[in-house]
C-alpha cells in the first residue's frame, strides 16, 4: 500500500518492477520517469547507456531536412531527427541496427546512418546474437542467429551497420 524504493543496476528489472525509474549519477537523480520516458529522451549518454543503448559521442549541428548531423569523436558521421548542437551522446539500441557484409552495396532504404567496423565477437543466445563491433566507438548490434550464419559474421569480418536518423536519440554529454 506504501511506496517502495529498489535499487538495481539493471534497468530491465527496474522497468519491470517500477512505475518510475531514477538514475543517480554521482549521487543526485539526473533523470526521473517512466521506463518509457528514460528510453524515449535520455538526460545523459549515461541513463541512455542504462537504459541499454549503445552510445557514441560527437559534435552535433544542425543538417538538412531538420536533421541534426553529428561529428563522431574518433572519425565518421551520424544523423538524428533529435535537436542537437555541440557535444552530445548518440544512442542507438542494439536491435535497431542492421548488419550487412561490408563489401554489399548499400541496401535502398531510409536508413541514413551506416558505419564499417569489423566485427570484435558474437555471442549467441536463443534465436538471437549479440555482435559487437571493433571502432573508434564500439557498438553492439542484436540480429537473428541465423543472421550471423547467413552474413559469416565471426571475429575479424568487416560489416556495415546501418540504422534510421530517427532510431538515434541525442543527449547532452
Amino acid at each position: 500500500a506504501g511506496p517502495t524504493i529498489v535499487v538495481t543496476h539493471d534497468f530491465a528489472e527496474a522497468a519491470q518492477l517500477g512505475d518510475a525509474v531514477a538514475v543517480l549519477e554521482d549521487g543526485r537523480i539526473v533523470q526521473r520517469g517512466s521506463p518509457a520516458e528514460l528510453t524515449a529522451a535520455p538526460a545523459s549518454g549515461q541513463v541512455a547507456a542504462h537504459a541499454g543503448a549503445g552510445v557514441l559521442r560527437g559534435t552535433a549541428s544542425p543538417a538538412a531536412g531538420g536533421l541534426t548531423r553529428i561529428e563522431l569523436d574518433g572519425g565518421g558521421t551520424i544523423y538524428s531527427t533529435d535537436a542537437g548542437s555541440g557535444p552530445v551522446a548518440a544512442g542507438v539500441f542494439p536491435w535497431e541496427i542492421a548488419l550487412d557484409r561490408a563489401d554489399a552495396p548499400a541496401a535502398a532504404g531510409s536508413a541514413l546512418n551506416r558505419i564499417e567496423a569489423e566485427v570484435s565477437g558474437v555471442t549467441e543466445f536463443g534465436n538471437r546474437a549479440r555482435v559487437g563491433r571493433a571502432a573508434p566507438q564500439p557498438l553492439a548490434a542484436e540480429v537473428t542467429a541465423a543472421s550471423t550464419r547467413r552474413l559469416g559474421l565471426r571475429p575479424g569480418s568487416r560489416v556495415a551497420a546501418t540504422w534510421k536518423a530517427t532510431a538515434t536519440r541525442l543527449a547532452p554529454r
